[in-house]
């Protein structure tokens, strides 16, 4: 049975706490899986053969990639961590409020870390201005 929006659900604050502090743990499991393959790959790419031909915007463009990909990690991972440390503490809402802010900012370095390795890829295969459509199509 579907809950409508604009009703109230059933629940005590305490539910309330448990119910949004598990769906966002949700969101970041689906997430960390597509940034720990990323930085995977990007930790890859400097021992791979034509990287020395990757010219100083590739460079730049990989950096950024590999530091937005580090920190979406950090992002993603660093609640579980909180909550290990404040649940006992009675501290939920203020573990709820760092996750949310955690995760909105694992999601823009995510978003960066795409993009820059996306334009990455397409300027080293294509052109320079192939990798610049695609960073604003990705973008």
């Amino acid at each position: 049975m579907q809950t409508e929006p604009d009703k109230p659900r059933n629940e005590t604050e305490h539910e309330r706490l448990d119910r949004q502090l598990m769906e966002m743990l949700q969101g970041f499991r689906v997430a960390v899986t597509g940034v720990q393959v990323l930085f995977a790959f990007l930790l890859t790419v400097p021992f791979a053969p034509r990287f020395d031909e990757v010219d100083t915007t590739g460079r730049v463009l990989f950096y950024i990639a590999l530091f937005g990909a580090a920190l979406a990690s950090v992002c993603f991972i660093a609640p579980t961590i909180q909550h290990r440390i404040l649940f006992r503490l009675n501290q939920k809402p203020l573990l709820i409020r760092r996750a949310n802010r955690y995760g909105i900012g694992g999601a823009v370095a995510l978003a960066l870390a795409i993009t820059a390795s996306t334009t990455l890829i397409v300027q080293t295969l294509v052109s320079d201005l192939a990798g610049v459509l695609v960073a604003l199509a990705v973008a």
